[in-house]
């Protein structure tokens, strides 16, 4: 049987719904003998790989790097889903959207610092004028709520797209 390519992606978020992923416990085992995970945190793969069955990604928009990051994975993707109420909303990085850039740079990083008052540039992704859930930028096949989301609702959702059912996970998961 021809394991499914499975990927995670981790943007501007707090990796929690990475930690429900490992949350699975056992199951992962289970769930390992039907997917090949070819990139994500948990993986040593530089660059995002083609012809991804299945693409699991927390965390909203945030910078330029999470926007080309999104739009290579979305080409590269057959099922997008956005994982967690960042990806889905926006939710804790979309705080600072009414606070300017540049006012939000100046206030951490000078006005914060007690030396070297300077706002880095190098190898600092350029923040995005508002952080963005997902559906903003690329086509999401689908939304999985919550924050994060419990484990059983991720790996049940997995199951279903393994196994070519219809998962409603919208009807799993409770907000906040």
């Amino acid at each position: 049987m021809k394991k499914v390519k499975v990927a995670t992606v981790w943007l501007d978020g707090c990796s929690g719904c990475h930690m429900s992923l490992l949350d699975m416990d056992a199951a992962i085992i289970s769930l390992s003998r039907k997917i090949d995970l070819v990139y994500g945190p948990l993986v040593d793969a530089q660059e995002f790989p083609e012809n991804v069955d299945v693409t699991l990604v927390e965390g909203a928009v945030s910078s330029q790097d999470d926007l080309n990051k999104i739009q290579k994975i979305r080409q590269r993707t057959s099922i997008l889903i956005s994982l967690g109420d960042c990806a889905v909303t926006g939710n804790v990085p979309a705080m600072r959207n009414s606070v300017p850039v540049q006012k939000l740079l100046q206030r951490i990083y000078i006005d914060g610092a007690d030396d070297k008052k300077v706002i880095p540039t190098d190898r600092v992704p350029a923040l995005l004028k508002h952080a963005r859930p997902l559906r903003e930028y690329v086509k999401v096949d689908m939304c999985l709520p919550g924050c994060p989301p419990p484990s059983k609702t991720i790996l049940g959702v997995i199951n279903d797209l393994l196994d070519n059912k219809k998962s409603d996970s919208s009807m799993k998961v409770k907000f906040g």
